[in-house]
């Protein structure tokens, strides 16, 4: 018995430490999931982007159409990993376009492709109708 004032009271405080064991516990589950998103988040044809020192443009809250030329000079869409055919290409822009048509659209061309593929994937886009037509590039680090 503790009589510290009073007879028949036990005093005890209470304990004021918090238990950080359960958010540890959610963090490494989060860090594990993410390890695990991460990879699969990056999909699409793997292209050689050129570099260059241009400023990137402005985010719209749509994000871009992608077309992507690889170095065998094939298309794709977006992040697709089939290519496309010139006119199936133009179909599935086109039906894009209709649904939001301020949308842009941006060329990814390898840079061992031929810049004639290059152009003719631009020309393509401009018939099947795009008015907002630009080119992606890696960001060049070097000052």
């Amino acid at each position: 018995m503790n009589f510290n004032g009073r007879i028949g009271f036990d005093r005890r405080r209470p304990i004021a430490d918090i238990n950080i064991v359960p958010y540890v516990d959610v963090m490494l589950v989060l860090l594990v999931i993410f390890m695990v998103t991460a990879p699969i988040l990056t999909q699409g044809v793997k292209v050689d982007l050129p570099q260059a020192k241009a400023e990137p443009l402005a985010q719209d809250e749509k994000p871009p159409i992608v077309v992507t030329v690889d170095a065998a000079g094939k298309l794709f869409l977006d992040q697709t990993q089939e290519p496309l055919s010139a006119a199936t290409l133009a179909v599935k822009v086109q039906d894009l376009l209709r649904v939001n048509p301020t949308r842009s659209v941006l060329v990814r061309g390898d840079k061992q492709v031929a810049y004639g593929q290059v152009m003719a994937a631009m020309v393509l886009l401009k018939q099947a109708g795009v008015s907002k037509l630009g080119l992606m590039t890696q960001h060049d680090d070097e000052t």
